[in-house]
Protein backbone atom coordinates (compact mmCIF):
# COMPACT_ATOMS: atom_id res chain seq x y z
CA UNK A 1 0.00 0.00 0.00
CA UNK A 2 1.30 3.43 -0.95
CA UNK A 3 0.86 5.82 1.96
CA UNK A 4 0.74 8.91 -0.22
CA UNK A 5 -2.19 9.86 -2.44
CA UNK A 6 -1.77 10.11 -6.19
CA UNK A 7 -2.39 13.36 -8.06
CA UNK A 8 -5.78 12.04 -9.14
CA UNK A 9 -6.70 11.03 -5.58
CA UNK A 10 -5.73 14.46 -4.28
CA UNK A 11 -7.98 15.94 -6.96
CA UNK A 12 -10.85 13.74 -5.78
CA UNK A 13 -10.34 14.84 -2.16
CA UNK A 14 -10.08 18.53 -3.06
CA UNK A 15 -13.14 18.43 -5.34
CA UNK A 16 -15.41 16.66 -2.88
CA UNK A 17 -14.24 18.71 0.11
CA UNK A 18 -14.82 21.94 -1.83
CA UNK A 19 -18.31 20.74 -2.76
CA UNK A 20 -19.15 19.93 0.85
CA UNK A 21 -17.84 23.25 2.14
CA UNK A 22 -19.52 25.38 -0.53
CA UNK A 23 -22.73 23.47 -1.27
CA UNK A 24 -23.52 21.59 1.96
CA UNK A 25 -22.28 23.67 4.91
CA UNK A 26 -24.45 26.74 4.08
CA UNK A 27 -27.68 24.73 4.41
CA UNK A 28 -26.89 22.60 7.44
CA UNK A 29 -28.44 24.88 10.05
CA UNK A 30 -31.65 25.20 8.04
CA UNK A 31 -32.00 21.43 7.72
CA UNK A 32 -31.11 20.89 11.37
CA UNK A 33 -33.83 23.29 12.52
CA UNK A 34 -36.56 22.22 10.09
CA UNK A 35 -35.75 18.51 9.93
CA UNK A 36 -36.42 18.70 6.18
CA UNK A 37 -34.46 19.01 2.96
CA UNK A 38 -36.51 21.13 0.54
CA UNK A 39 -37.20 19.19 -2.65
CA UNK A 40 -35.77 21.94 -4.84
CA UNK A 41 -32.53 22.00 -2.84
CA UNK A 42 -32.11 18.23 -3.05
CA UNK A 43 -32.64 18.24 -6.81
CA UNK A 44 -30.24 21.17 -7.24
CA UNK A 45 -27.54 19.37 -5.27
CA UNK A 46 -28.06 16.21 -7.31
CA UNK A 47 -27.70 18.10 -10.58
CA UNK A 48 -24.51 19.79 -9.42
CA UNK A 49 -23.01 16.39 -8.59
CA UNK A 50 -24.05 15.04 -12.00
CA UNK A 51 -22.40 18.06 -13.64
CA UNK A 52 -19.23 17.37 -11.63
CA UNK A 53 -19.19 13.83 -12.95
CA UNK A 54 -19.31 12.29 -9.46
CA UNK A 55 -22.86 10.95 -9.37
CA UNK A 56 -22.81 7.15 -8.87
CA UNK A 57 -19.03 7.31 -8.77
CA UNK A 58 -19.09 3.95 -6.95
CA UNK A 59 -20.32 2.22 -10.14
CA UNK A 60 -18.17 0.94 -13.02
CA UNK A 61 -17.80 2.94 -16.21
CA UNK A 62 -19.55 0.20 -18.20
CA UNK A 63 -22.89 1.20 -16.66
CA UNK A 64 -22.23 4.95 -16.64
CA UNK A 65 -20.46 5.40 -13.30
CA UNK A 66 -17.07 6.97 -12.68
CA UNK A 67 -15.47 3.60 -12.01
CA UNK A 68 -13.63 4.62 -8.86
CA UNK A 69 -11.65 1.99 -6.99
CA UNK A 70 -12.63 1.03 -3.46
CA UNK A 71 -9.84 3.24 -2.14
CA UNK A 72 -10.86 6.22 -4.28
CA UNK A 73 -14.49 5.85 -3.27
CA UNK A 74 -13.52 5.61 0.41
CA UNK A 75 -11.78 8.99 0.01
CA UNK A 76 -15.04 10.39 -1.41
CA UNK A 77 -17.04 9.05 1.53
CA UNK A 78 -14.49 10.40 4.00
CA UNK A 79 -14.92 13.92 2.65
CA UNK A 80 -18.71 13.61 2.52
CA UNK A 81 -18.57 12.63 6.19
CA UNK A 82 -17.75 16.25 6.97
CA UNK A 83 -21.22 17.37 5.92
CA UNK A 84 -24.85 16.85 6.91
CA UNK A 85 -25.94 13.34 5.93
CA UNK A 86 -29.39 14.63 4.98
CA UNK A 87 -27.75 16.83 2.33
CA UNK A 88 -24.88 14.61 1.19
CA UNK A 89 -27.49 11.95 0.46
CA UNK A 90 -28.01 13.77 -2.83
CA UNK A 91 -24.37 13.30 -3.80
CA UNK A 92 -25.79 10.07 -5.14
CA UNK A 93 -24.23 6.72 -4.25
CA UNK A 94 -26.80 4.07 -5.26
CA UNK A 95 -26.50 0.64 -3.62
CA UNK A 96 -23.83 -1.44 -5.38
CA UNK A 97 -26.11 -4.44 -5.00
CA UNK A 98 -27.94 -3.11 -8.07
CA UNK A 99 -25.09 -4.56 -10.11
CA UNK A 100 -26.89 -7.86 -9.53
CA UNK A 101 -29.69 -6.63 -11.83
CA UNK A 102 -30.22 -8.74 -14.92
CA UNK A 103 -32.16 -8.35 -18.17
CA UNK A 104 -34.96 -5.79 -18.01
CA UNK A 105 -33.99 -4.93 -14.42
CA UNK A 106 -30.95 -3.08 -15.75
CA UNK A 107 -33.12 -0.68 -17.76
CA UNK A 108 -35.76 -0.30 -15.05
CA UNK A 109 -33.54 0.06 -11.98
CA UNK A 110 -29.76 -0.07 -12.42
CA UNK A 111 -29.22 2.44 -15.22
CA UNK A 112 -31.83 5.01 -14.03
CA UNK A 113 -30.23 4.86 -10.56
CA UNK A 114 -26.77 5.48 -12.00
CA UNK A 115 -28.07 8.38 -14.11
CA UNK A 116 -29.81 9.96 -11.12
CA UNK A 117 -33.28 9.48 -12.59
CA UNK A 118 -34.35 7.18 -9.75
CA UNK A 119 -33.21 6.77 -6.14
CA UNK A 120 -33.12 3.53 -4.20
CA UNK A 121 -33.26 2.51 -0.54
CA UNK A 122 -32.15 -0.72 1.13
CA UNK A 123 -34.67 -2.50 3.39
CA UNK A 124 -33.45 -5.24 5.67
CA UNK A 125 -34.04 -4.34 9.34
CA UNK A 126 -37.26 -5.30 11.14
CA UNK A 127 -38.72 -4.40 14.54
CA UNK A 128 -37.92 -7.87 15.90
CA UNK A 129 -34.89 -8.64 13.74
CA UNK A 130 -32.06 -6.10 13.86
CA UNK A 131 -28.64 -7.69 13.91
CA UNK A 132 -30.25 -11.14 13.58
CA UNK A 133 -30.98 -10.96 9.86
CA UNK A 134 -32.13 -14.58 9.70
CA UNK A 135 -34.70 -13.79 12.37
CA UNK A 136 -36.72 -11.64 9.97
CA UNK A 137 -40.46 -12.31 9.84
CA UNK A 138 -41.36 -10.37 6.71
CA UNK A 139 -42.00 -13.21 4.28
CA UNK A 140 -42.98 -14.02 0.72
CA UNK A 141 -45.09 -17.03 -0.28
CA UNK A 142 -45.74 -18.43 -3.74
CA UNK A 143 -49.22 -17.81 -5.16
CA UNK A 144 -50.25 -18.41 -8.75
CA UNK A 145 -46.73 -17.99 -10.05
CA UNK A 146 -46.19 -14.72 -8.16
CA UNK A 147 -44.94 -13.85 -4.70
CA UNK A 148 -47.18 -12.50 -1.93
CA UNK A 149 -45.28 -10.43 0.64
CA UNK A 150 -46.51 -9.70 4.17
CA UNK A 151 -44.71 -8.03 7.03
CA UNK A 152 -42.85 -4.86 7.95
CA UNK A 153 -39.43 -3.24 7.79
CA UNK A 154 -38.23 -0.25 9.77
CA UNK A 155 -35.23 2.09 10.13
CA UNK A 156 -35.11 2.36 6.33
CA UNK A 157 -32.70 5.18 5.51
CA UNK A 158 -33.40 7.28 2.44
CA UNK A 159 -37.00 6.06 2.24
CA UNK A 160 -38.32 9.56 1.84
CA UNK A 161 -36.66 10.03 -1.55
CA UNK A 162 -36.64 6.45 -2.83
CA UNK A 163 -38.43 5.58 -6.04
CA UNK A 164 -37.89 1.89 -5.35
CA UNK A 165 -36.70 -0.31 -2.50
CA UNK A 166 -34.35 -3.30 -2.36
CA UNK A 167 -36.18 -5.49 0.16
CA UNK A 168 -34.90 -8.66 1.81
CA UNK A 169 -37.58 -11.12 2.92
CA UNK A 170 -37.80 -14.72 4.10
CA UNK A 171 -38.83 -17.14 1.34
CA UNK A 172 -38.49 -20.44 3.14
CA UNK A 173 -36.89 -22.25 6.03
CA UNK A 174 -34.42 -25.13 6.39
CA UNK A 175 -33.98 -27.36 9.40
CA UNK A 176 -30.36 -27.51 10.58
CA UNK A 177 -28.59 -29.05 13.61
CA UNK A 178 -28.61 -25.56 15.10
CA UNK A 179 -32.34 -25.09 14.52
CA UNK A 180 -34.46 -23.51 11.76
CA UNK A 181 -32.57 -21.37 9.24
CA UNK A 182 -34.42 -18.84 7.08
CA UNK A 183 -33.84 -18.65 3.35
CA UNK A 184 -33.67 -15.03 2.22
CA UNK A 185 -34.51 -13.45 -1.15
CA UNK A 186 -34.04 -9.86 -2.36
CA UNK A 187 -36.88 -8.12 -4.22
CA UNK A 188 -37.08 -4.84 -6.12
CA UNK A 189 -40.26 -3.05 -5.02
CA UNK A 190 -41.51 0.15 -6.64
CA UNK A 191 -43.06 2.87 -4.54
CA UNK A 192 -46.81 2.78 -5.15
CA UNK A 193 -47.01 -0.98 -5.69
CA UNK A 194 -50.44 -2.20 -4.44
CA UNK A 195 -50.19 -3.67 -0.96
CA UNK A 196 -47.00 -1.72 -0.21
CA UNK A 197 -46.86 1.43 1.92
CA UNK A 198 -43.80 3.51 2.79
CA UNK A 199 -44.39 5.89 5.69
CA UNK A 200 -42.26 8.14 7.83
CA UNK A 201 -40.78 6.35 10.83
CA UNK A 202 -39.35 7.50 14.13
CA UNK A 203 -37.82 10.83 15.08
CA UNK A 204 -34.12 10.34 15.68
CA UNK A 205 -31.76 12.63 17.57
CA UNK A 206 -29.03 11.67 15.08
CA UNK A 207 -28.85 13.16 11.56
CA UNK A 208 -31.94 15.32 11.57
CA UNK A 209 -33.42 15.64 8.10
CA UNK A 210 -32.09 12.21 7.14
CA UNK A 211 -35.29 10.36 7.83
CA UNK A 212 -35.95 6.71 8.49
CA UNK A 213 -39.02 5.02 7.06
CA UNK A 214 -41.30 2.12 7.93
CA UNK A 215 -42.37 -0.22 5.12
CA UNK A 216 -45.60 -2.21 5.43
CA UNK A 217 -46.51 -5.12 3.14
CA UNK A 218 -50.07 -6.42 3.08
CA UNK A 219 -50.63 -9.14 0.47
CA UNK A 220 -48.26 -7.29 -1.83
CA UNK A 221 -48.05 -9.28 -5.10
CA UNK A 222 -44.77 -9.32 -7.03
CA UNK A 223 -43.78 -11.32 -10.12
CA UNK A 224 -40.53 -13.26 -10.47
CA UNK A 225 -39.19 -10.35 -12.53
CA UNK A 226 -38.81 -8.41 -9.27
CA UNK A 227 -36.42 -10.91 -7.69
CA UNK A 228 -32.88 -9.48 -7.45
CA UNK A 229 -30.38 -12.28 -7.87
CA UNK A 230 -31.54 -15.83 -7.27
CA UNK A 231 -34.55 -17.02 -5.29
CA UNK A 232 -33.28 -17.89 -1.79
CA UNK A 233 -29.99 -16.24 -2.78
CA UNK A 234 -30.34 -13.10 -0.69
CA UNK A 235 -27.31 -13.85 1.42
CA UNK A 236 -25.22 -14.40 -1.70
CA UNK A 237 -25.95 -10.90 -3.04
CA UNK A 238 -25.51 -9.45 0.46
CA UNK A 239 -22.09 -11.00 0.84
CA UNK A 240 -20.98 -9.97 -2.64
CA UNK A 241 -22.13 -6.36 -2.59
CA UNK A 242 -23.10 -5.13 0.87
CA UNK A 243 -20.40 -5.98 3.39
CA UNK A 244 -18.16 -3.18 2.08
CA UNK A 245 -20.81 -0.63 3.12
CA UNK A 246 -19.24 -0.83 6.58
CA UNK A 247 -16.26 0.97 5.04
CA UNK A 248 -18.61 3.81 4.17
CA UNK A 249 -19.56 4.23 7.83
CA UNK A 250 -15.91 4.07 8.89
CA UNK A 251 -14.88 6.64 6.29
CA UNK A 252 -17.77 8.93 7.23
CA UNK A 253 -16.71 8.73 10.88
CA UNK A 254 -13.14 9.73 10.03
CA UNK A 255 -14.31 12.71 7.97
CA UNK A 256 -16.71 13.88 10.66
CA UNK A 257 -14.05 13.44 13.35
CA UNK A 258 -11.58 15.60 11.42
CA UNK A 259 -14.13 18.39 11.06
CA UNK A 260 -14.95 18.16 14.76
CA UNK A 261 -11.27 18.10 15.68
CA UNK A 262 -10.68 21.37 13.81
CA UNK A 263 -13.20 23.03 16.12
CA UNK A 264 -11.45 21.63 19.19
CA UNK A 265 -7.99 22.64 17.98
CA UNK A 266 -8.94 26.21 17.06
CA UNK A 267 -11.03 26.73 20.18
CA UNK A 268 -8.21 25.52 22.42
CA UNK A 269 -5.79 27.86 20.66
CA UNK A 270 -8.08 30.89 21.08
CA UNK A 271 -9.99 30.40 24.34
CA UNK A 272 -8.32 31.98 27.37
CA UNK A 273 -8.72 31.04 31.01
CA UNK A 274 -6.54 32.09 33.95
CA UNK A 275 -4.71 34.53 31.68
CA UNK A 276 -3.61 32.11 28.96
CA UNK A 277 -4.90 29.95 26.14
CA UNK A 278 -6.38 26.69 27.37
CA UNK A 279 -4.04 24.88 24.97
CA UNK A 280 -1.30 25.68 27.46
CA UNK A 281 -2.92 23.39 29.99
CA UNK A 282 -1.78 19.81 29.80
CA UNK A 283 -5.29 18.55 30.51
CA UNK A 284 -6.40 20.07 27.20
CA UNK A 285 -3.26 19.69 25.08
CA UNK A 286 -2.98 15.98 25.84
CA UNK A 287 -6.61 15.50 24.81
CA UNK A 288 -5.84 17.18 21.49
CA UNK A 289 -2.85 14.87 21.03
CA UNK A 290 -4.92 11.78 21.79
CA UNK A 291 -7.67 12.85 19.39
CA UNK A 292 -5.44 13.36 16.36
CA UNK A 293 -3.65 10.09 17.04
CA UNK A 294 -6.93 8.18 17.12
CA UNK A 295 -8.25 9.94 14.02
CA UNK A 296 -5.11 9.12 12.05
CA UNK A 297 -5.21 5.50 13.23
CA UNK A 298 -8.86 5.14 12.17
CA UNK A 299 -8.10 6.79 8.84
CA UNK A 300 -5.29 4.37 7.97
CA UNK A 301 -7.27 1.39 9.19
CA UNK A 302 -10.13 2.38 6.90
CA UNK A 303 -7.96 3.09 3.87
CA UNK A 304 -6.14 -0.18 4.42
CA UNK A 305 -9.42 -2.11 4.28
CA UNK A 306 -10.32 -0.39 1.00
CA UNK A 307 -6.86 -1.11 -0.41
CA UNK A 308 -7.22 -4.79 0.43
CA UNK A 309 -10.48 -4.95 -1.49
CA UNK A 310 -8.77 -3.42 -4.52
CA UNK A 311 -5.99 -6.00 -4.26
CA UNK A 312 -8.45 -8.87 -4.10
CA UNK A 313 -7.26 -9.76 -0.60
CA UNK A 314 -9.48 -11.00 2.25
CA UNK A 315 -10.83 -7.91 3.96
CA UNK A 316 -13.85 -8.90 6.06
CA UNK A 317 -12.03 -8.73 9.40
CA UNK A 318 -10.13 -5.59 8.42
CA UNK A 319 -13.34 -3.82 7.39
CA UNK A 320 -15.02 -4.86 10.63
CA UNK A 321 -12.05 -3.49 12.57
CA UNK A 322 -12.23 -0.21 10.67
CA UNK A 323 -15.96 0.16 11.29
CA UNK A 324 -15.60 -0.72 14.96
CA UNK A 325 -12.65 1.53 15.70
CA UNK A 326 -13.66 4.52 13.57
CA UNK A 327 -17.19 4.76 14.97
CA UNK A 328 -16.05 4.41 18.58
CA UNK A 329 -13.26 6.90 17.89
CA UNK A 330 -15.83 9.39 16.58
CA UNK A 331 -17.80 9.06 19.81
CA UNK A 332 -14.70 9.88 21.86
CA UNK A 333 -13.66 12.77 19.63
CA UNK A 334 -17.07 14.44 19.61
CA UNK A 335 -17.42 14.03 23.38
CA UNK A 336 -13.95 15.44 24.04
CA UNK A 337 -14.54 18.34 21.66
CA UNK A 338 -17.73 19.18 23.51
CA UNK A 339 -15.87 19.00 26.84
CA UNK A 340 -13.18 21.38 25.58
CA UNK A 341 -15.89 23.86 24.55
CA UNK A 342 -17.47 23.61 28.00
CA UNK A 343 -21.04 24.80 28.34
CA UNK A 344 -20.99 26.41 24.90
CA UNK A 345 -20.47 22.98 23.38
CA UNK A 346 -24.06 22.11 24.29
CA UNK A 347 -25.48 25.26 22.71
CA UNK A 348 -26.60 25.34 19.10
CA UNK A 349 -24.36 28.37 18.48
CA UNK A 350 -21.81 25.70 17.56
CA UNK A 351 -22.44 22.50 15.59
CA UNK A 352 -20.63 20.51 18.31
CA UNK A 353 -23.79 19.26 20.02
CA UNK A 354 -25.04 18.12 16.60
CA UNK A 355 -21.84 16.20 15.91
CA UNK A 356 -22.16 14.64 19.36
CA UNK A 357 -25.75 13.50 18.73
CA UNK A 358 -25.06 12.35 15.19
CA UNK A 359 -22.10 10.24 16.28
CA UNK A 360 -24.20 7.95 18.43
CA UNK A 361 -25.91 6.08 15.63
CA UNK A 362 -22.67 5.14 13.85
CA UNK A 363 -22.01 2.39 16.40
CA UNK A 364 -25.42 0.87 15.66
CA UNK A 365 -26.29 0.86 11.98
CA UNK A 366 -24.57 -1.27 9.34
CA UNK A 367 -23.74 -3.73 12.09
CA UNK A 368 -23.41 -2.81 15.75
CA UNK A 369 -20.04 -2.65 17.51
CA UNK A 370 -20.91 -6.00 19.07
CA UNK A 371 -21.48 -7.56 15.64
CA UNK A 372 -18.13 -6.19 14.41
CA UNK A 373 -16.37 -7.70 17.42
CA UNK A 374 -18.08 -11.01 16.66
CA UNK A 375 -16.86 -10.90 13.03
CA UNK A 376 -13.31 -10.06 14.12
CA UNK A 377 -13.05 -12.73 16.80
CA UNK A 378 -14.69 -15.39 14.59
CA UNK A 379 -12.17 -14.68 11.85
CA UNK A 380 -9.31 -15.11 14.30
CA UNK A 381 -10.55 -18.30 15.97
CA UNK A 382 -11.82 -20.22 12.93
CA UNK A 383 -8.35 -21.20 11.62
CA UNK A 384 -7.64 -22.64 15.09
CA UNK A 385 -10.80 -24.72 15.10
CA UNK A 386 -12.15 -22.83 18.07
Amino acid sequence: MQFGLSEEQNMIVDTVRSFVENEIYPYESEVEQSGQVPHELGEALKQKVIDLGFYACNFPEEVGGAGLSHLDFTLVERELGRGSMALTHFFGRPQNILMACEGDQRERYLLPAVRGEKMDALAMTEPEAGSDVRGMKCSAMRSGGDWIINGSKHFISGGEHADFFIVFVATGEDQTPKGPKKRITAFLVDRGTPGFEAREGYKSVSHRGYKNYVLDFTDCRLPDAQVLGEVDGGFAVMNEWLYATRLTVAAFSVGRARRCFDYALNYAAERKQFGQQISKFQGVSFQIADMITEIDAADWLTLSGAWRLDQGLPANREIASAKLYATEMLARVTDTTLQIHGGMGLMDDYPIERFWRDARVERIWDGTSEIQRHIISRDLFRPLGA
